[in-house]
């Protein structure tokens, strides 16, 4: 038992003053390689009595695995050690200044919604918002689109897939921002001055149409709403939205289902060197659709149309932002190019307002 308390305090002594892992290394082939001393101590064991036997060998045992678990802890600190003096060597002090990050901007869309919002509330109309997918009855029948109308065919509108068995209509991703008017309707009643601005799909896509789009449709109601009213707060946003004291509306005849008399509304303009330039000029762009309300509309959104009328009007924002800001092709809107969005951004905290400016 002398033998084997030497051979500990030998060993262990070794792996204490082992100061990297190749020293460890020559400390374990020493102790309990297939040569060190304790494993030769244990292949003696053969040769001696049945009782040192029993005796020698449960220590030479304890002291092997004692052995080798001091040696993984010390690997581990040296390994430790290490790593923290790398990491000293390699700090970083994270207080200093970082570079300077890229500011974000605000969308053409996001930016022409906002004017527009901007615009008609100081004419005096609320902003009203609806569901995107919508039901079969709230985005065509309402709006009196019969039921053989192109607009309901699945090539003009993407239907949402209904569970077996269910027998009931499809629901639709809103092809117009009409349906809003009709929710309007029913839930505030009349008299009523709304825009309904937001995203809306058709399955149209080329430079100048995409299957997800944005439209701004307004609604009037009140007991003597007239034509003469509506192309007054079409010029009055026009020469908001475009900034132009001078603005020349064309009103054209023309059908919608949901309007009647229907009109679609030319700006005069001109083109000089690829600039557009609005409120001059001897040619006429065509900007939106509008109309006095059906009287089916009314009747079905709970309205009397005997003692309500009013006018209608939709337009498409990405037009009127590609129109404002010379954007040359609709489909950028959406691609994520940052240095798209950096070029055509603006400032984040320039909310535009009639008194201090709608284009910042």
């Amino acid at each position: 038992m002398d033998d084997v308390a030497e051979l500990r305090a030998k060993h262990l002594a070794a792996i204490a003053a082992a100061a990297d892992e190749a020293a460890l290394e020559e400390v374990r082939l020493a102790a309990i390689g297939k040569k060190g001393e304790v494993a030769l101590a244990l292949r003696g064991l053969g040769a001696m009595s049945p009782e040192e036997r029993q005796v020698a060998g449960p220590a030479l045992n304890a002291l092997r695995d004692e052995i080798a678990s001091a040696l993984a802890a010390a690997k581990a600190a040296l390994s430790d050690a290490a790593l923290s003096a790398r990491l000293a060597a390699e700090w970083l002090d994270v207080s200093l200044p970082p570079r300077p990050a890229a500011q974000g901007t605000i969308h053409p869309i996001s930016q022409v919604m906002d004017e527009m919002a901007a615009i008609f509330a100081d004419l005096g109309f609320a902003v009203a918002e609806g569901p995107q997918v919508e039901d079969d009855w709230h985005n065509f029948d309402a709006l009196n689109i019969v039921p053989e109308h192109p607009a309901r065919q699945e090539h003009d509108t993407f239907y949402m897939a209904r569970a077996d068995g269910d027998n009931r209509p499809p629901h639709v991703l809103r092809t117009h921002t009409s349906p809003v008017q009709i929710r309007a309707l029913q839930g505030q009643g009349v008299p009523i001055r709304v825009i309904a601005p937001g995203r809306v799909y058709r399955a149209d896509y080329d430079q100048t149409h995409t299957p997800m789009f944005h439209q701004l449709e307004g609604l009037a109601i009140d007991r003597d709403v007239t034509m003469a009213n509506l192309k007054w707060t079409l010029e009055e946003f026009c020469r908001a939205m475009f900034e132009v004291d001078g603005v020349e509306l064309k009103f054209r005849a023309s059908h919608f289902p949901f309007t009647e008399p229907s009109a679609e509304v030319d700006i005069r303009c001109s083109w000089k060197d690829g600039q557009l330039k609005i409120g001059e000029g001897d040619d006429w762009l065509e900007i939106l659709g509008s109309g006095m309300v059906h009287p089916k509309v009314l009747a079905a959104a709970g309205v009397d149309p005997g003692q309500w009328q009013g006018f209608a009007f939709g337009l498409g924002v990405d037009r009127i932002a590609m129109l404002k800001y010379g954007i040359p092709d609709l489909r950028a809107f959406f691609d994520s190019d940052l240095r798209w969005l950096r070029h055509y951004g603006f400032a984040a905290l320039d909310v535009p307002t009639l008194q201090g400016g709608i284009s910042r």
